[in-house]
């Protein structure tokens, strides 16, 4: 009788310890994301290009930026630019609000959006409201800054990519620019 006694306590612990909730640990909560590695490009300067015609002067000004989290396009950019182009005595001038800032070593391309204009621009006529334009400049740290413009789509004509500009082929004469890359 007393084997059986123990077999039926050895029984029952065993029935026990299995029917028993076991104690699990609560899973890890899950680690806070990594912080996004924000980084920031700028691109400043008021400069005059070369430009073929003796008695007229370009002149592109700029105060731009721009935010890099992933990849080479930005999340975020802002600033103003503005050409300006004397001719036949009166100097006429469009600012741009900037739309897109993209840089890369001692490049860099702005786009941007025409919000103002001087007075009697024949811009105001030619352009819809608004018309994109881009901007590129090469900033080397020795040698000559150069300077690329876009120029402006018709009225009825596809407008201009944003990021988008043409190679910054002429010569920068007067005044410079400093540039910032977003990988410096």
């Amino acid at each position: 009788m007393l084997n059986r006694t123990l077999q039926a306590t050895a029984l029952l612990a065993l029935v026990a310890a299995v029917a028993a909730p076991v104690a699990v640990a609560a899973p890890a909560p899950p680690s806070p994301p990594a912080p996004k590695t924000v980084a920031v490009s700028s691109l400043k300067g008021d400069a005059r290009m070369d430009y073929p015609v003796a008695d007229q002067e370009i002149r592109v000004s700029v105060d731009a930026r721009s935010t890099y989290t992933v990849g080479s396009i930005p999340g975020r950019s802002w600033g103003t630019f503005r050409i300006s182009h004397a001719q036949d005595g009166k100097l006429y001038w469009g600012e741009f609000k900037v739309d897109c800032l993209t840089t890369g070593g001692p490049t860099a391309t702005v786009t941007g959006r025409l919000v103002r204009t001087s007075p009697g621009h024949p811009w105001l006529t030619m352009l819809a409201p608004h018309t994109r334009m881009g901007v590129s400049f090469f900033v080397p740290e020795k040698g000559e800054a150069r300077i690329g413009l876009s120029g402006a789509t018709k009225k009825g004509e596809p407008p201009l990519t944003k990021c988008m500009a043409p190679a910054a082929d002429a010569k920068v004469v007067d005044g410079g620019y400093t540039l910032r890359d977003r990988i410096s």
